[in-house]
């Protein structure tokens, strides 16, 4: 995977950010069947390698869902999101 040996510049504070305190750099979105096991789990081993804090949701996560509350948080508390687009995406909640 060709990320960076050092933290991207994007996760460093600017002079024009405010002082809000992230719990995570990166919240992932993704399609569990589709990518979980596969390219995702890739992509989450390399984040944390290089010290990005990143959220991941449940497995056991049931398809179908109404998204709790501890996700909605954990939306609202990452820096930025990393969206892996896979055929089913769109189908799911």
């Amino acid at each position: 995977m060709a990320l960076s040996t050092q933290r991207a510049s994007a996760f460093l504070p600017s002079a024009h950010q405010s002082a809000r305190q992230w719990n995570y750099d990166v919240f992932l979105s993704f399609r569990g069947v589709d990518t979980r096991n596969s390219f995702v789990s890739h992509l989450y081993h390399e984040l944390q390698h290089r010290v990005i804090k990143t959220f991941k949701d449940d497995p056991k996560l049931e398809r179908g869902t109404t998204i709790s509350s501890e996700l909605l948080n954990a939306i609202q508390e990452s820096r930025l999101a990393i969206v892996v687009l896979s055929p089913n995406y769109a189908s799911s909640s």
